[in-house]
Protein backbone atom coordinates (compact mmCIF):
# COMPACT_ATOMS: atom_id res chain seq x y z
CA UNK A 1 0.00 0.00 0.00
CA UNK A 2 1.40 3.53 -1.14
CA UNK A 3 0.63 6.46 0.92
CA UNK A 4 -1.94 7.93 -1.46
CA UNK A 5 -4.02 4.76 -0.92
CA UNK A 6 -3.76 5.10 3.36
CA UNK A 7 -4.88 8.92 2.94
CA UNK A 8 -7.31 8.16 1.00
CA UNK A 9 -8.71 4.76 3.81
CA UNK A 10 -8.43 7.49 6.17
CA UNK A 11 -10.38 9.78 4.75
CA UNK A 12 -13.44 7.49 4.78
CA UNK A 13 -15.07 6.30 7.62
CA UNK A 14 -14.93 2.98 9.87
CA UNK A 15 -17.17 0.11 7.72
CA UNK A 16 -17.83 -3.47 7.46
CA UNK A 17 -14.41 -3.75 5.48
CA UNK A 18 -12.79 -0.72 7.54
CA UNK A 19 -11.55 -0.62 10.92
CA UNK A 20 -9.06 1.57 13.22
CA UNK A 21 -7.86 0.75 15.83
CA UNK A 22 -5.48 3.13 17.87
CA UNK A 23 -3.56 -0.09 19.17
CA UNK A 24 -3.41 -3.62 20.12
CA UNK A 25 -1.47 -5.51 22.78
CA UNK A 26 -0.90 -8.73 20.90
CA UNK A 27 1.35 -9.38 23.91
CA UNK A 28 -1.04 -10.94 25.96
CA UNK A 29 -4.29 -13.11 25.33
CA UNK A 30 -7.04 -10.61 25.27
CA UNK A 31 -5.03 -8.37 22.74
CA UNK A 32 -5.21 -11.03 20.83
CA UNK A 33 -8.45 -12.18 20.95
CA UNK A 34 -9.39 -8.49 19.89
CA UNK A 35 -7.10 -9.06 16.94
CA UNK A 36 -8.43 -12.45 16.00
CA UNK A 37 -12.16 -11.00 16.16
CA UNK A 38 -11.50 -7.94 14.39
CA UNK A 39 -10.32 -9.87 11.56
CA UNK A 40 -13.42 -12.36 11.45
CA UNK A 41 -15.70 -10.04 11.48
CA UNK A 42 -14.10 -7.80 8.44
CA UNK A 43 -13.55 -11.79 6.71
CA UNK A 44 -16.76 -12.26 7.07
CA UNK A 45 -18.30 -9.20 5.62
CA UNK A 46 -19.27 -8.79 2.19
CA UNK A 47 -17.02 -6.85 0.14
CA UNK A 48 -13.47 -7.52 -1.26
CA UNK A 49 -10.60 -6.33 0.32
CA UNK A 50 -10.52 -5.48 4.15
CA UNK A 51 -8.35 -3.50 6.35
CA UNK A 52 -7.23 -3.34 9.78
CA UNK A 53 -5.36 -0.03 10.53
CA UNK A 54 -3.67 -0.17 13.50
CA UNK A 55 -1.72 3.49 15.29
CA UNK A 56 -4.80 5.47 13.95
CA UNK A 57 -7.47 7.03 16.63
CA UNK A 58 -11.05 5.74 14.70
CA UNK A 59 -12.90 9.18 15.88
CA UNK A 60 -10.48 11.81 14.94
CA UNK A 61 -8.13 9.76 12.54
CA UNK A 62 -5.38 11.18 14.13
CA UNK A 63 -2.56 8.76 13.37
CA UNK A 64 -0.63 8.01 16.77
CA UNK A 65 1.50 5.10 15.19
CA UNK A 66 2.64 2.39 16.89
CA UNK A 67 6.14 0.64 18.07
CA UNK A 68 6.69 -1.55 14.60
CA UNK A 69 8.80 -4.18 16.73
CA UNK A 70 5.38 -5.24 18.01
CA UNK A 71 3.66 -5.87 15.20
CA UNK A 72 5.83 -8.85 12.89
CA UNK A 73 3.48 -10.61 9.86
CA UNK A 74 5.02 -14.04 11.20
CA UNK A 75 3.44 -13.27 14.38
CA UNK A 76 -0.02 -11.72 13.21
CA UNK A 77 -0.39 -14.92 11.10
CA UNK A 78 0.07 -17.20 13.95
CA UNK A 79 -2.75 -15.49 15.58
CA UNK A 80 -5.32 -15.54 12.91
CA UNK A 81 -4.29 -19.38 11.64
CA UNK A 82 -4.45 -20.91 15.09
CA UNK A 83 -7.55 -18.85 16.57
CA UNK A 84 -10.03 -18.56 13.46
CA UNK A 85 -11.33 -21.94 11.39
CA UNK A 86 -10.33 -21.43 8.19
CA UNK A 87 -7.39 -19.17 8.42
CA UNK A 88 -7.89 -16.42 6.74
CA UNK A 89 -5.31 -14.92 4.36
CA UNK A 90 -3.90 -11.12 5.55
CA UNK A 91 -1.01 -9.88 5.50
CA UNK A 92 1.20 -6.85 7.27
CA UNK A 93 2.14 -3.65 6.28
CA UNK A 94 3.72 -0.98 7.89
CA UNK A 95 3.90 2.70 6.86
CA UNK A 96 6.00 5.50 7.54
CA UNK A 97 3.21 8.56 8.35
CA UNK A 98 5.08 11.86 9.28
CA UNK A 99 7.35 10.27 11.28
CA UNK A 100 5.35 7.64 12.53
CA UNK A 101 4.60 3.89 11.87
CA UNK A 102 1.23 2.73 10.90
CA UNK A 103 0.37 -1.05 10.79
CA UNK A 104 -2.26 -2.08 8.41
CA UNK A 105 -3.33 -5.47 8.31
CA UNK A 106 -4.33 -6.26 4.82
CA UNK A 107 -7.29 -9.46 4.90
CA UNK A 108 -7.96 -10.65 1.33
CA UNK A 109 -11.13 -11.79 0.08
CA UNK A 110 -11.65 -15.52 -0.40
CA UNK A 111 -14.25 -18.36 -0.87
CA UNK A 112 -13.88 -19.59 2.39
CA UNK A 113 -16.39 -17.87 3.93
CA UNK A 114 -17.75 -18.07 6.73
CA UNK A 115 -14.94 -17.63 9.19
CA UNK A 116 -15.67 -18.96 12.55
CA UNK A 117 -13.97 -18.09 16.13
CA UNK A 118 -12.26 -21.45 17.17
CA UNK A 119 -12.42 -21.02 21.27
CA UNK A 120 -16.01 -20.36 21.37
CA UNK A 121 -17.23 -21.35 18.08
CA UNK A 122 -18.67 -18.00 16.78
CA UNK A 123 -19.44 -16.78 13.55
CA UNK A 124 -18.33 -12.38 13.60
CA UNK A 125 -19.23 -9.92 11.21
CA UNK A 126 -19.30 -6.02 11.02
CA UNK A 127 -22.05 -4.23 11.13
CA UNK A 128 -21.25 -0.63 10.37
CA UNK A 129 -18.26 0.40 12.21
CA UNK A 130 -19.10 -2.81 15.30
CA UNK A 131 -18.60 -6.71 15.39
CA UNK A 132 -21.51 -8.37 16.04
CA UNK A 133 -22.48 -12.19 15.74
CA UNK A 134 -23.58 -13.25 12.42
CA UNK A 135 -27.30 -14.50 12.28
CA UNK A 136 -28.62 -17.78 11.35
CA UNK A 137 -29.31 -16.85 8.12
CA UNK A 138 -26.25 -14.92 7.31
CA UNK A 139 -24.58 -18.50 8.55
CA UNK A 140 -26.72 -20.23 5.96
CA UNK A 141 -26.13 -18.03 3.19
CA UNK A 142 -22.22 -17.53 3.27
CA UNK A 143 -22.20 -21.47 3.71
CA UNK A 144 -24.74 -22.31 0.45
CA UNK A 145 -22.33 -19.77 -1.42
CA UNK A 146 -19.21 -21.78 -0.67
CA UNK A 147 -20.54 -24.87 -0.35
CA UNK A 148 -17.35 -26.66 0.97
CA UNK A 149 -14.84 -25.36 2.75
CA UNK A 150 -11.24 -26.64 2.36
CA UNK A 151 -8.18 -25.02 3.88
CA UNK A 152 -6.39 -25.90 0.72
CA UNK A 153 -8.60 -23.16 -1.38
CA UNK A 154 -7.69 -20.51 0.74
CA UNK A 155 -5.23 -18.26 -1.38
CA UNK A 156 -1.50 -17.04 0.26
CA UNK A 157 -0.30 -13.42 0.41
CA UNK A 158 2.89 -12.70 -1.25
CA UNK A 159 2.77 -15.99 -3.44
CA UNK A 160 2.31 -15.32 -7.31
CA UNK A 161 2.89 -17.18 -10.64
CA UNK A 162 6.84 -17.06 -10.31
CA UNK A 163 6.16 -19.80 -7.37
CA UNK A 164 4.58 -22.54 -9.25
CA UNK A 165 6.82 -25.26 -10.88
CA UNK A 166 5.21 -25.70 -14.30
CA UNK A 167 6.92 -29.20 -14.50
CA UNK A 168 5.27 -30.25 -11.55
CA UNK A 169 1.85 -29.00 -13.23
CA UNK A 170 2.27 -30.52 -16.62
CA UNK A 171 2.78 -33.77 -15.60
CA UNK A 172 -0.53 -33.38 -12.93
CA UNK A 173 -2.70 -32.35 -16.22
CA UNK A 174 -1.51 -34.92 -18.30
CA UNK A 175 -2.17 -37.56 -15.70
CA UNK A 176 -6.07 -36.43 -16.12
CA UNK A 177 -5.57 -36.70 -20.22
CA UNK A 178 -5.01 -32.96 -20.81
CA UNK A 179 -2.72 -31.30 -22.83
CA UNK A 180 -1.30 -27.71 -20.93
CA UNK A 181 -0.11 -25.27 -22.94
CA UNK A 182 0.55 -21.29 -22.86
CA UNK A 183 -2.59 -19.89 -23.90
CA UNK A 184 -4.81 -22.34 -21.24
CA UNK A 185 -2.39 -22.84 -18.42
CA UNK A 186 -3.69 -19.93 -15.98
CA UNK A 187 -7.32 -20.94 -16.77
CA UNK A 188 -6.67 -24.73 -16.08
CA UNK A 189 -4.89 -23.69 -12.87
CA UNK A 190 -7.54 -21.20 -11.65
CA UNK A 191 -10.35 -23.68 -12.75
CA UNK A 192 -7.90 -26.72 -10.61
CA UNK A 193 -8.27 -24.45 -7.31
CA UNK A 194 -4.19 -24.15 -7.70
CA UNK A 195 -4.19 -20.82 -8.12
CA UNK A 196 -7.00 -17.72 -7.27
CA UNK A 197 -7.16 -14.22 -8.49
CA UNK A 198 -7.37 -11.34 -6.21
CA UNK A 199 -10.15 -9.09 -7.36
CA UNK A 200 -8.96 -5.67 -5.93
CA UNK A 201 -5.33 -6.15 -7.78
CA UNK A 202 -5.93 -7.96 -10.61
CA UNK A 203 -2.72 -10.15 -9.78
CA UNK A 204 -2.68 -14.06 -8.99
CA UNK A 205 -2.15 -15.71 -5.53
CA UNK A 206 -1.64 -19.43 -5.14
CA UNK A 207 -3.79 -21.53 -3.12
CA UNK A 208 -1.76 -23.47 -0.33
CA UNK A 209 -2.96 -26.92 -1.91
CA UNK A 210 -1.43 -25.54 -4.73
CA UNK A 211 1.94 -24.03 -2.73
CA UNK A 212 2.33 -27.37 -1.14
CA UNK A 213 1.93 -29.72 -4.26
CA UNK A 214 2.99 -27.42 -7.61
CA UNK A 215 6.48 -24.90 -5.46
CA UNK A 216 9.51 -26.11 -4.71
CA UNK A 217 10.16 -23.00 -3.22
CA UNK A 218 6.79 -23.25 -1.09
CA UNK A 219 8.78 -22.04 2.30
CA UNK A 220 9.06 -18.58 1.39
CA UNK A 221 5.44 -18.22 2.01
CA UNK A 222 4.36 -21.02 3.81
CA UNK A 223 7.62 -22.22 6.47
CA UNK A 224 5.22 -24.15 8.31
CA UNK A 225 5.58 -26.69 5.83
CA UNK A 226 8.65 -28.68 6.73
CA UNK A 227 9.76 -32.22 7.86
CA UNK A 228 12.28 -31.93 11.31
CA UNK A 229 14.65 -34.96 11.46
CA UNK A 230 16.13 -35.08 14.97
CA UNK A 231 19.10 -38.07 14.20
CA UNK A 232 20.24 -38.97 18.42
CA UNK A 233 21.72 -42.94 17.12
CA UNK A 234 24.12 -42.15 14.14
CA UNK A 235 27.10 -40.37 14.41
CA UNK A 236 28.33 -40.86 10.85
CA UNK A 237 25.27 -38.16 10.02
CA UNK A 238 24.02 -34.62 10.99
CA UNK A 239 22.04 -34.56 14.21
CA UNK A 240 19.14 -32.10 12.51
CA UNK A 241 17.62 -32.29 9.00
CA UNK A 242 15.31 -29.58 7.61
CA UNK A 243 13.23 -30.81 4.75
CA UNK A 244 11.00 -28.38 2.67
CA UNK A 245 9.81 -28.72 -0.82
CA UNK A 246 6.62 -29.62 -3.10
CA UNK A 247 4.99 -32.60 -0.90
CA UNK A 248 5.94 -35.15 -3.38
CA UNK A 249 9.52 -34.03 -3.40
CA UNK A 250 9.38 -34.10 0.60
CA UNK A 251 8.37 -37.76 0.33
CA UNK A 252 11.51 -38.56 -1.55
CA UNK A 253 14.21 -36.77 0.57
CA UNK A 254 12.43 -37.76 4.12
CA UNK A 255 12.36 -41.37 3.07
CA UNK A 256 16.65 -41.23 1.96
CA UNK A 257 17.59 -39.47 5.08
CA UNK A 258 15.79 -42.06 7.27
CA UNK A 259 16.88 -45.05 5.55
CA UNK A 260 20.62 -43.12 5.75
CA UNK A 261 19.98 -42.79 9.78
CA UNK A 262 18.70 -46.16 10.26
CA UNK A 263 21.25 -48.69 9.20
CA UNK A 264 20.28 -51.51 10.97
CA UNK A 265 19.17 -53.83 8.29
CA UNK A 266 16.35 -55.53 10.54
CA UNK A 267 14.41 -52.65 11.21
CA UNK A 268 11.47 -52.24 9.37
CA UNK A 269 12.28 -48.50 7.95
CA UNK A 270 9.04 -48.55 5.48
CA UNK A 271 7.41 -47.98 8.24
CA UNK A 272 8.78 -45.23 9.05
CA UNK A 273 8.37 -44.42 5.94
CA UNK A 274 5.05 -44.87 5.57
CA UNK A 275 4.12 -42.78 8.94
CA UNK A 276 6.09 -39.59 7.32
CA UNK A 277 4.15 -40.10 4.28
CA UNK A 278 0.74 -40.08 5.77
CA UNK A 279 2.03 -36.83 8.45
CA UNK A 280 2.52 -35.36 4.84
CA UNK A 281 -0.75 -36.07 3.51
CA UNK A 282 -2.67 -35.51 6.28
CA UNK A 283 -1.18 -33.18 8.89
CA UNK A 284 -3.54 -30.49 9.94
CA UNK A 285 -2.16 -27.21 7.15
CA UNK A 286 -4.20 -25.03 8.57
CA UNK A 287 -2.34 -24.64 11.56
CA UNK A 288 0.88 -22.08 10.54
CA UNK A 289 3.12 -22.58 13.90
CA UNK A 290 4.37 -26.09 13.40
CA UNK A 291 5.79 -28.69 10.66
CA UNK A 292 6.11 -32.34 11.31
CA UNK A 293 8.97 -33.60 13.34
CA UNK A 294 10.86 -37.40 13.41
CA UNK A 295 12.42 -38.20 16.42
CA UNK A 296 14.78 -40.85 16.05
CA UNK A 297 15.98 -42.58 18.92
CA UNK A 298 17.35 -46.08 20.55
CA UNK A 299 14.17 -46.24 22.24
CA UNK A 300 11.66 -45.16 20.23
CA UNK A 301 11.06 -43.39 17.09
CA UNK A 302 8.51 -40.69 17.18
CA UNK A 303 6.31 -38.78 14.29
CA UNK A 304 4.97 -36.27 14.86
CA UNK A 305 2.12 -34.14 13.44
CA UNK A 306 0.07 -31.42 13.71
CA UNK A 307 -3.85 -32.01 13.81
CA UNK A 308 -6.02 -34.40 15.93
CA UNK A 309 -7.44 -37.57 14.53
CA UNK A 310 -10.49 -38.99 15.47
CA UNK A 311 -11.14 -42.66 16.75
CA UNK A 312 -12.98 -45.30 14.65
CA UNK A 313 -15.84 -46.75 17.21
CA UNK A 314 -14.67 -49.67 19.01
CA UNK A 315 -11.43 -50.25 17.63
CA UNK A 316 -7.89 -48.54 18.23
CA UNK A 317 -7.19 -46.98 14.91
CA UNK A 318 -7.70 -43.85 13.69
CA UNK A 319 -9.66 -41.82 10.85
CA UNK A 320 -8.68 -38.75 8.70
CA UNK A 321 -12.13 -37.28 8.53
CA UNK A 322 -11.21 -36.64 4.55
CA UNK A 323 -8.52 -34.19 5.56
CA UNK A 324 -7.00 -32.25 2.63
CA UNK A 325 -8.60 -34.33 0.16
CA UNK A 326 -7.76 -31.99 -2.97
CA UNK A 327 -4.53 -32.50 -1.85
CA UNK A 328 -4.59 -36.60 -1.99
CA UNK A 329 -5.85 -36.43 -5.27
CA UNK A 330 -3.20 -34.76 -6.37
CA UNK A 331 -0.83 -37.06 -5.05
CA UNK A 332 -1.96 -39.92 -6.15
CA UNK A 333 -1.66 -38.58 -9.57
CA UNK A 334 1.60 -37.51 -9.22
CA UNK A 335 2.91 -40.17 -7.26
CA UNK A 336 4.41 -42.59 -10.21
CA UNK A 337 5.34 -44.74 -7.08
CA UNK A 338 2.14 -45.39 -5.98
CA UNK A 339 3.05 -45.09 -2.39
CA UNK A 340 -0.28 -43.23 -1.40
CA UNK A 341 -2.66 -45.18 -2.79
CA UNK A 342 -3.91 -47.26 0.39
CA UNK A 343 -2.32 -44.35 2.72
CA UNK A 344 -5.39 -43.91 5.22
CA UNK A 345 -5.23 -48.05 5.91
CA UNK A 346 -1.55 -47.96 7.12
CA UNK A 347 -1.86 -48.51 10.90
CA UNK A 348 -2.52 -52.19 11.09
CA UNK A 349 0.11 -52.44 8.77
CA UNK A 350 2.50 -50.97 10.98
CA UNK A 351 1.34 -52.70 13.99
CA UNK A 352 2.19 -56.19 12.19
CA UNK A 353 5.72 -54.80 10.93
CA UNK A 354 6.79 -55.07 14.67
CA UNK A 355 5.63 -58.24 15.56
CA UNK A 356 7.13 -60.01 18.46
CA UNK A 357 9.53 -56.52 18.51
CA UNK A 358 7.25 -54.48 20.68
CA UNK A 359 3.99 -52.29 19.73
CA UNK A 360 3.34 -49.00 17.94
CA UNK A 361 1.74 -46.77 19.61
CA UNK A 362 -1.08 -43.81 18.35
CA UNK A 363 -1.84 -41.16 20.49
CA UNK A 364 -3.90 -38.40 20.11
CA UNK A 365 -3.29 -35.13 22.32
CA UNK A 366 -6.38 -32.82 22.48
CA UNK A 367 -4.05 -30.24 24.69
CA UNK A 368 -1.28 -30.33 22.19
CA UNK A 369 -3.70 -30.51 19.33
CA UNK A 370 -1.29 -32.93 17.79
CA UNK A 371 -0.94 -36.85 16.94
CA UNK A 372 1.96 -38.86 17.30
CA UNK A 373 2.80 -42.57 16.05
CA UNK A 374 5.81 -43.93 18.25
CA UNK A 375 7.25 -46.64 16.81
CA UNK A 376 9.87 -49.84 19.04
CA UNK A 377 13.75 -48.21 19.09
CA UNK A 378 15.86 -49.92 17.07
CA UNK A 379 17.83 -51.43 20.33
CA UNK A 380 15.46 -54.22 19.82
CA UNK A 381 16.54 -55.11 16.17
CA UNK A 382 19.80 -55.23 17.46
Amino acid sequence: MNIKKFLSLLKRSEGPKLDFKQCINIGNDSGRKELAKDVCAIANSRGSRGYLIIGVEDKSKRVVGVDEIDFSEEKIQQIISSRIDPPIPVSLEILKYNGKNVAVINIYNSPQRPYQMRDNGAFYIRRGSTNDTMRKQEIISAFQENLTIDVELCPIPHSDLNCIDYGIVNNYFLSQGIEINEENKIELMENASIIYMDKDSGKYMVTLGGLLVFSKVNNICIPHNMIKIINKINKNFKSVFIIQGDLISMMNRSEKVVRKIINVKSYPVEAINKGVREAIVYRDYSDFSRGIEVVIGFNSIIITSPGILTNRKNTNFYNYLNRNMWIYEKIIALDTRERSMNIASGFNRMQKKFKNKGKVKFINSMKNYDFKIIYPGIKNFK
